[in-house]
């Protein structure tokens, strides 16, 4: 990782660490709340309005391994309620990308393709303490540049489940995209998403946790997987709450010239819970 970004990354991460001895002004006027709202940020499916804003830094792509990549997700989710029985969430991952020599000598920013997944999941977890959603994911063709995305719409399921025990989240979150339509001259997609997912809540309402975002490219034959470990803390900002987060990746594997070794990852969430 280039000093620079590494540098930022890590004041990120201690800053994180740092604040998770702090105690959170207001949140501890209501620590039942807190400690909910805590419990619902681990839960991709909550009935909670969220603004995640997931700042990500990736290098070593390309052949000689001298491109890099910054992008930013902004992923909000939307609970809506259908009957006192059934939730819709409606969650969106909205990529603003940047790249760096890649391919080697050009350098591209803008919109990446949007990916919007929606849930249907019962309002209540069931007798065993498990927490479901079901339904489609759609693949927009909304890239500003070629390089940015694939050019092509796709569609197909998504689901997630999850148990809360105590302090612990644990859970797995998956879809999967076939391409329907789209430029002929582009590949066809066939990829899966694979997320299983664990994480801790302290307390203090810091949270630890550990997942990977693998995916598998069925057309290419070739496997995607970074392993990420993140702390995040939440706190409350001029009556705001907030959760602020950072990280580590690790590439297990990935394509070929794909990203490798280390990245990092700092996340900055809004909550409006009811």
């Amino acid at each position: 990782m280039h000093s620079a970004v590494r540098s930022l990354f890590l004041t990120a991460f201690v800053a994180v660490v740092l604040a998770a001895f702090v105690p959170a002004q207001g949140l501890c006027e209501d620590a039942d709340q807190a400690a909910e709202l805590a419990k619902k940020l681990a839960n991709p499916i909550a009935s909670l309005i969220s603004v995640p804003l997931q700042f990500n830094y990736d290098e070593n792509y390309g052949l000689s391994d001298d491109g890099e990549k910054f992008f930013i997700n902004v992923q909000p989710v939307i609970p809506i309620s259908l009957s006192d029985d059934w939730n819709l969430i409606s969650r969106t991952i909205l990529p603003l990308v940047h790249l760096n020599d890649i391919p080697p000598g050009n350098d591209e920013s803008g919109l990446g393709d949007i990916t919007q997944s929606l849930f249907f999941s019962p309002a209540q977890p069931t007798s065993r303490g498990i927490i479901w959603g079901a339904g489609p994911v759609l693949l927009l063709p909304t890239a500003t540049d070629e390089l940015l995305g694939s050019e092509k719409w796709g569609a197909g399921p998504t689901a997630v489940l999850l148990k809360q025990s105590g302090p612990w989240t644990v859970g797995f979150l998956g879809n999967h995209i076939w391409s329907f339509a789209g430029e002929d001259d582009r590949a066809d997609i066939s990829v899966s998403f694979l997320q299983p997912f664990v994480a801790y809540i302290t307390k203090t309402h810091t949270t630890f946790s550990l997942n990977t975002e693998s995916t598998y490219d069925w057309e290419a034959e070739q496997w995607s997987v970074p392993i990420n470990f993140q702390v995040s803390q939440l706190l409350k900002i001029g009556g705001q709450p907030i959760s602020i987060g950072a990280g580590v990746r690790y590439w297990a594997e990935s394509p070929d010239a794909g990203p490798e070794d280390w990245g990092a990852r700092l996340s900055l969430t809004f909550l409006f819970p009811k």
